[in-house]
């Protein structure tokens, strides 16, 4: 019997707080960079812009069923790209008005939107910071045409003031209207820097053992199940089915974690994998290609283990009937997208209204897809066409663009965020090297 991947797709979901959401995709938290940035006024930083709530406004029509911002991260120098939207306990501005606006656009078509609240750690260009923090004092090495200083072990003041940031943040998400937040531990950011051996060299209550290392984790839950109704309020986390690097984050210690979040609370688990060292985003590529979801063999073993928390795979999603035969399977609850919607923001809509049976292919240099995606972003933002990747000739241009082998102004697609970055940094799902204006 043939699927029919529309209809399975269309399902609502209920999350284990009794949270609805109107079908199963997920659109994955990305890098944005559309909002307000300062090198000197920390104040100035992470103020959601016209073109930030134009961008969600799109997503919010495109039937995407749960939408989550990101990547937000919760102290202005812990950022994973310059211009992303950040909640900061120090700002002087109010994050809540500043945020209701996206929200509220996001969800005027009823879907739902979390925010993904994360913190770089060691992984912060040194443009950003010249003295980075992390779970221990392992530099990250350059990747992605960057450079990363030396960090130093968060003490346990600033530990606790980062659970006390985590819990601000996602505070300022509720009042602000949205349906839930969510902890970035997946990528080599902060909390899987803490999660991994390799990293993590710690002798105290935050190393060692997979409950120390993991203890920052539950601390942060607890503090926002303190502040927030959680059953108004969806709790997830982005985590990795493993590292992929010796020594990091393993397969059976993420299985182990997920049960343990289940039993914290969490109602959604979205399930990833590597680390922008480990190069991960390419991991299982050939092997899974025919299936389209690198980790959906890691989701197989967990997914039996959670008994409530909803799990969600993100990671070479195409086709609708990949999409819905992953969903049939049992390996996981709900599809999670992320840079196919740069290219086609209404592409579960039309999936939806059977118009589409998938995302077009993308022929950009996987090496450049982080910019690429930027670059469709900001045309989203502006209300421009958005380049094409599944044209040769213009990923091609745009490479060109990137890579500074052609100027931004003989290209016109690109004109609409050409001005907003000096530099590509690492965002979900790539390591562009580009010395261009994006």
């Amino acid at each position: 019997m043939a699927i029919d991947a529309p209809a399975i797709l269309g399902e609502a979901i209920t999350f284990p707080n009794g949270m609805k959401a109107p079908n199963r995709f997920l659109k994955s938290a990305m890098t944005e960079r559309l909002c307000t940035y300062d090198d000197n006024d920390l104040d100035a930083r992470g103020k959601p812009t016209p073109e930030y709530i134009k961008l969600y406004e799109e997503w919010g029509k495109g039937e995407i069923g749960t939408i989550v911002l990101g990547n937000i991260p919760v102290h202005r120098e812990g950022l994973e790209a310059k211009k992303n939207a950040i909640i900061d306990k120090t700002s002087s501005w109010d994050a809540v008005e500043a945020f209701k606006p996206v929200i509220a656009a996001s969800k005027a078509h009823g879907m739902l939107c979390i925010g993904q609240l994360t913190h770089g750690g060691r992984q912060v260009s040194e443009e950003v910071t010249k003295h980075p923090v992390s779970s221990s004092d392992v530099q990250a090495p350059p990747m992605g045409g960057m450079t990363f200083a030396k960090p130093r072990p968060l003490t346990i003041e600033e530990i606790d003031d980062l659970v006390d940031r985590w819990a601000f943040a996602a505070e300022v998400l509720y009042k602000a209207g949205a349906d839930g937040a969510q902890l970035h531990g997946a990528h080599g950011y902060l909390l899987s820097q803490f999660l991994s051996s390799r990293v993590n060299k710690r002798t105290d209550q935050y190393g060692g053992s997979l409950e120390n290392k993991s203890r920052i984790v539950f601390r942060v839950i607890e503090e926002i199940k303190k502040r927030v109704d959680t059953s108004k309020f969806i709790l997830s986390m982005k985590l990795n089915s493993s590292d992929f690097s010796e020594g990091g984050f393993t397969g059976d210690e993420s299985k182990i974690l997920c049960q343990q979040l289940e039993e914290a609370g969490l109602d959604l688990i979205e399930l990833s994998g590597g680390t922008y060292e480990s190069m991960a985003f390419e991991h299982k590529r050939e092997s899974t290609k025919k299936r389209e979801a690198y980790f959906i063999e890691f989701a197989q073993q967990i997914r039996p283990s959670l008994k409530k928390a909803v799990l969600c795979v993100t990671g070479g999603f195409r086709s609708a009937h990949a999409m819905a035969e992953a969903i049939e399977s049992g390996a996981t609850q709900m599809v999670g997208l992320a840079r196919p919607l740069c290219a086609e923001p209404f592409l579960c809509r039309d999936i939806l209204a059977r118009k589409s049976q998938g995302a077009r292919p993308n022929k950009g240099a996987s090496q450049l897809s982080t910019g690429l995606a930027i670059l469709q972003i900001g045309a989203i933002s502006t209300g421009k066409p958005v380049p094409d990747l599944s044209d040769e000739k213009t990923c091609r241009e745009l490479e060109a663009v990137l890579t500074g082998k052609k100027s931004a102004e003989d290209t016109k697609d690109t004109k609409s965020h050409e001005e907003q970055e000096t530099k590509a940094y690492p965002g979900d799902g790539g390591q562009p090297k580009s010395k261009a204006k994006l």
